[in-house]
């Protein structure tokens, strides 16, 4: 691999047109200026970068973001993925606000310079949700569980990042440094969030290069050493291999039985503490609903979250714990929204307000998804804890 003024680089041959491959740091201003130099001074016919169509429109066009329906988003439960998108963002920010560097500046400055000498631009990434959607559908709940205490952890830092720490990133990928503590105890996530989208960006270039002779294209330098691998496997079909990777995988059946199992084991608690007294009965319904409820409402406190969407959190935790086609955050989150209405002043902000764990729970769009996960996250401790509990008693 190539190393010019300190950027990697590597020369390729592809379907006859030649691809100039240039491993990015998504935070380093030296990155941003050995692209614009490339681009300017050679001869290309078209530039690549590692972006989808969602995630360019949020570069190019950061005010899109006050376009977004924090109902829809609720409703259609991508409150979980766009956290994860946000907390990325706070880890970027932290660096930009201590260095001045924009992050992404050098995908953002391989358009500009395309646009400015007019060379057509393509954008090879996945898409984004895609890729959220094969990750999560890939890792088990108690990855899940780490994963999201890897992005707590990551809001509350106020660690200061170091210079090593930034051209650390010229050797992995964002998404892999945000959960770097996994990658090793599960080989799947890396395979997700890395290998999948080198194979998936090379086979997009492939397809490139049947039309175009001379490309530059811009990724992570991450990415740098997997496509290159991929290259070398011979395609056939392109189309169905680009097909397969973005499609969600198939869940397995049993997982999904685990929580109709659990609920049949409280609904037959339910069952027989009534059935060997109305007291028994009674108090076991109740210990349901202080457990359940008061965790999810616990939740909502911790987030921030409107008096009134912690009374929502008390009473409709218990019974949404019961219906496996809604959860407590579904209705919190829209209790939260309603309640509390972000303004354009919040939308714009949110980046920025996501940095810290103060500025989740003060920005309304942040703060409605916090309310969600944590009220979600309640209630799902909550059943398992208040089941044993049922049980206890029964069996005492």
């Amino acid at each position: 691999m190539n190393h010019l003024e300190k950027e990697p680089f590597e020369d390729i041959n592809v379907n006859g047109a030649r691809i100039r491959l240039v491993g990015t740091a998504h935070v380093s201003q030296a990155s941003t200026d050995f692209v614009i130099e490339q681009i300017e001074k050679g001869s290309y016919d078209c530039v690549a970068v590692e972006l989808c169509a969602s995630r360019c429109q949020q570069l190019i066009e950061p005010e899109a973001v006050e376009n977004m329906d924090l109902f829809e988003i609720i409703k259609k439960k991508k409150v979980l993925a766009l956290a994860v998108m946000l907390a990325m963002s706070a880890f970027q920010q932290r660096i930009a606000q201590k260095f001045r560097i924009e992050p992404g500046s050098e995908l953002k400055a391989a358009i500009q310079s395309a646009a400015e000498k007019n060379i057509p631009f393509e954008l090879i990434d996945r898409d984004v949700g895609v890729t959220f959607g094969r990750f999560f559908g890939t890792v088990s709940w108690w990855e899940r569980l780490q994963i999201f205490g890897e992005i707590c952890a990551g809001i509350v830092s106020r660690d200061d990042p170091s210079k090593e720490e930034i051209e650390s990133l010229k050797s992995g990928d964002l998404l892999e440094q945000v959960i770097s503590g996994l990658s090793k105890t599960a080989p799947q996530i890396h395979n997700v969030l890395i290998s999948e989208r080198d194979r998936y960006m090379a086979l997009k270039l492939s397809k490139i290069a049947c039309q175009k002779k001379e490309i530059i294209a811009v990724v992570g330098a991450g990415h740098l050493s997997g496509m290159i691998e991929a290259f070398k496997e011979p395609v056939e079909d392109p189309d169905r291999l680009i097909r397969e990777l973005e499609k969600k995988p198939e869940s397995k059946k049993w997982p999904r039985l685990i929580p109709l199992f659990v609920l049949a084991l409280i609904f037959g608690g339910f069952f027989l503490g009534f059935q060997r007294s109305p007291a028994l009965g009674m108090a076991i319904l109740g210990e349901w609903v202080l457990i359940n409820g008061g965790l999810s409402a616990l939740g909502v406190i911790i987030a921030s979250g409107h008096p009134l969407t912690v009374l929502t959190a008390f009473f409709a935790a218990p019974i949404t714990s019961l219906n496996p086609t809604i959860g407590a955050g579904m209705v919190t989150g829209l209790v939260e929204a309603w309640i509390r209405k972000p303004t354009v002043a919040d939308f714009a902000q949110l980046k920025q307000d996501s940095v810290t764990f103060s500025g989740w729970r003060g920005n309304r769009v942040s703060r409605t998804f916090l309310v969600f996960i944590l009220s979600s996250f309640g209630s799902a401790v909550g059943t398992y804890v208040a089941g044993f509990r049922i049980f206890g008693k029964l069996f005492s």
